[in-house]
């Protein structure tokens, strides 16, 4: 059975390279079988975090926010691709993940982490590790970790080079410990209820 999968990525700048690992990601993933899908941050527009989704009357909340509550609830695990900027996440993946809370619960997350240099966004993933596991999700163990990523991706996406065979073997894993904690998730939520 195929998984439904969200790929989120949340850099809004005009020359963005994480896109790149973004569209191996989703690639990679349904290449595996999944239905994985790009949820672009820059492409949704959604404002500066005012009011969440679950603060609007039911039916009030702008267009794009009901369209991606529905997605995030219907989704079997989430992909988060985050670069970093000065030791941390982007503001545009922070602030498109912030608005929803409850809808992220009871289901597996991974990170893919990049940066243009030799440290790869781990310390960015790290980071972002603590945030998802706040908000209510089951971080697996394996990440990826895609460094100097220009070296690593040419512009669609494809690996290059002998960091891009390094993504190559680490991304068998990665994929398959989240479908691991997929299927363990589902079978624990058709099982039983979660608690909350």
């Amino acid at each position: 059975m195929a998984h439904k999968i969200l790929v989120l990525y949340g850099s809004y700048r005009a020359d963005r390279m994480g896109i790149r690992l973004a569209n191996y990601l989703v690639g990679g993933l349904t290449a595996k079988g999944n239905a994985a899908e790009l949820i672009d941050a820059k492409e949704i527009g959604l404002p500066m975090l005012d009011r969440m989704y679950k603060e609007y009357a039911p039916g009030t909340a702008p267009e794009a926010m009901e369209s991606l509550a529905g997605k995030i609830r219907s989704a079997d695990a989430f992909v988060f691709v985050t670069g970093e900027y000065n030791w941390g996440p982007q503001p545009g993946l922070k602030n498109l993940t912030d608005h929803f809370l409850e809808e992220w619960f009871w289901r597996p997350a991974a990170i893919a982490s990049y940066s243009a240099g030799r440290f790869s966004g781990v310390r960015s993933g790290s980071t972002w590790h603590s945030i998802l596991s706040e908000m209510g999700m089951v971080v697996v163990s394996s990440t990826l970790a895609v460094g100097p990523i220009s070296a690593t991706l040419d512009a669609d996406g494809r690996p290059t080079g002998s960091a891009g065979e390094s993504l190559e073997r680490a991304f068998g894993r990665f994929a398959d410990d989240l479908a691991w904690w997929t299927e363990a998730a589902q079978a624990q939520r058709a099982r039983k209820a979660p608690p909350y």
